[in-house]
């Protein structure tokens, strides 16, 4: 933390420190490049970079708390309306990134920030970057073990933004219920059976080049059928239209998972007001009348799971 001597506000230090032999870190500037140029309400605002021989230090706006933190306070699931208002501003940033070819790759409770009314930030995009050749292969290792899809934990790496949704169907449902949606314990055999146990074991007919995929061999996992989702996830039956937009965020083959953009035209955010869709990018929700967090009901904090980042997705290493 810091204060700015311009207008005394807090802000947020992301410290790299440089090795002498190596010089500024590849991902450093390449955070430090992508953020720069992105001025949106929903997502965190880079103030300045200072570089010095020892030094990188990322000056961002401070927000007090992020989603992980929020929900552990309010365990059980938020306020229906309230993971609505966090749903909307979440696609609102990822539609902005996703159109100017931006990834995130690192979509978790723990990255998302909230501020003091309930605006919702983009953060942490150590690990985004351009996507300017559609051919280009990635890191297969990249998102956090229970946000990563599956065509990522089946060795993909020809990925593009549907990426990020899978990441956004995992958020989006443990807002509602409460908890992690496939809580993987052990490994990626293990958080692959987590996913097909609900969505059901992928073929070639459900998932077309599945068995070309380098981790895919039939013969390791069983098959399931795909169930109801709210046979998984209970309260996603409670919430008009709830269901339908998490099933289509949660489709194994990428494909066929709907963009950020298309999101937020779902039936699902219908009740809230039309000026939102209006808003200009650096416009928060909270700006239009009516718009505002409701209280939670759950008041306790608890220890949580996902505090312990799983597999390289972290932003481990980098103070």
């Amino acid at each position: 933390l810091g204060y700015c001597t311009v207008n005394g506000k807090l802000v947020a230090l992301k410290v790299i420190r440089l090795q002498e032999e190596e010089g500024t870190p590849f991902t450093a500037i390449r955070e430090a490049s992508l953020l720069k140029g992105l001025k949106h309400t929903n997502i965190v605002l880079l103030h300045d970079i200072i570089h010095t021989k020892e030094t990188l230090t990322l000056v961002f706006e401070y927000v007090h708390t992020d989603l992980c933190q929020y929900m552990e306070k309010h365990p059980g699931g938020l306020h229906p309306d309230n993971v609505k208002l966090f749903l909307f501003q979440l696609l609102r940033g990822l539609s902005y990134i996703h159109q100017r070819y931006i990834l995130h790759r690192d979509l978790k409770p723990q990255n998302l920030l909230i501020g003091d009314t309930g605006e919702l930030k983009l953060a942490d995009f150590g690990l985004a970057r351009a996507k300017s050749v559609p051919s280009h292969t990635y890191s297969n290792e990249v998102v956090t073990l229970w946000y990563r899809p599956p065509d990522v934990l089946l060795g993909s790496t020809d990925y593009s933004t549907c990426l990020d949704m899978w990441g956004v169907g995992c958020i989006f449902i443990e807002m509602i219920q409460g908890v992690a949606a496939f809580p993987g314990m052990k490994d990626i055999q293990d958080q692959l059976e987590r996913i097909f146990l609900v969505l059901g074991t992928p073929s070639e007919e459900s998932w077309p080049g599945v068995h070309s995929l380098p981790h895919f061999k039939p013969d390791r996992f069983t098959v399931y059928s795909p169930k109801k989702l709210r046979q998984a996830w209970n309260k996603l039956g409670h919430v008009d239209h709830a269901e339908d937009l998490a099933s289509r965020f949660l489709q194994c083959f990428p494909k066929n998972r709907l963009s950020a953009q298309a999101a937020l035209s779902h039936q699902y955010f219908s009740s809230l007001p039309p000026r939102l869709w209006d808003l200009p990018d650096m416009s928060s929700i909270f700006t239009v009348p009516g718009v505002r967090l409701q209280p939670e009901a759950g008041g306790s904090a608890l220890a949580c799971g996902r505090t312990g980042s799983q597999g390289k997705g972290s932003s481990g290493g980098r103070q």
